[in-house]
């Protein structure tokens, strides 16, 4: 039981804590200066006075969580926030961890939705929810399908370095509709489309009276790790509803990205 006495001491402690965190993630956070925050630097961008910031970096210093530079005093990162980065991406569920948004977007779109990873020259699907429409795409967790010819594929291919967009290439690009990309040029000028456009459409090019839409899924680098699609009969995935889907899709992959503890880049200024 707390009682009045001992109340206080643990607000305060709480509040240290908080505050003590913070200026690690200023630290984490400050584009504006690239060797280190001096103690003004801290103490303003906090909005607390120089004393507080000495005290509560002390304790950080001592775990490594926080260097300080010996000749210029500037404060940085320090090393163990790497061993915390590095055990978290190591025990991290994907799978747990996108399943939420997952069901979110299956629920507002009403169509089905898949988590999906690379394997040049192929993607993988990891997850799955089913549209909660009678009507279902025919598709399992552990699947394969070329890259080149699916909305998630082309996302991949879209943020993919140019040698592995070769490789793929190289594989083959045989029609399997009628409206599959099968050239290097025209796959190409759609990869521009998509960086353009911030995600992918799969116009009924792998399977007949399909189409998807899908966009990227970015790792604590930038990188593009996994992606998700929205999948549905071209009856009701209809080209007029892409834009509204594109839409929606970003922004359950921006949410997916921050839980994963990603950074997407910055859109580009138009």
């Amino acid at each position: 039981m707390v009682t009045a006495d001992d109340s206080a001491p643990r607000r305060n402690a709480s509040s240290s804590l908080r505050r003590a965190l913070g200026i690690l993630m200023y630290l984490a956070e400050d584009r504006s200066h690239p060797h280190g925050a001096t103690l003004s630097d801290l103490a303003t961008g906090l909005e607390l006075s120089k004393s507080t910031v000495l005290r509560l970096v002390a304790p950080l210093k001592d775990v490594r969580l926080v260097d300080q530079d010996p000749e210029s005093g500037r404060y940085r990162l320090g090393p163990h926030n790497a061993l915390l980065g590095q055990a978290y991406l190591e025990r991290r569920d994907t799978r747990r961890i996108t399943s939420p948004a997952l069901h979110r977007l299956a629920e507002e779109s009403g169509e089905t939705v898949h988590l999906v990873s690379f394997d040049p020259p192929e993607i993988v699907y990891i997850d799955k929810v089913e549209s909660p429409r009678a009507v279902r795409m025919h598709s399992r967790i552990g699947g394969r399908l070329p890259a080149y010819c699916t909305a998630t594929g082309k996302v991949f291919l879209a943020h993919a370095k140019a040698d592995v967009v070769d490789a793929v290439m190289a594989a083959g690009m045989p029609a399997r509709t009628p409206t599959t990309i099968t050239t290097p040029d025209q796959l190409l000028a759609e990869l521009d489309r998509i960086r353009e456009r911030g995600y992918a459409v799969d116009d009924v090019e792998n399977e007949q009276d399909i189409r998807c839409v899908a966009a990227p899924v970015h790792d604590h680098t930038g990188a593009v790790t996994t992606a998700v699609s929205i999948s549905g009969p071209a009856t009701r995935v209809t080209r007029e509803r892409l834009p509204e889907l594109g839409t929606l899709l970003m922004s359950a992959t921006r949410t997916i990205t921050a839980d994963l503890g990603g950074t997407a880049p910055e859109p580009a200024q138009g």
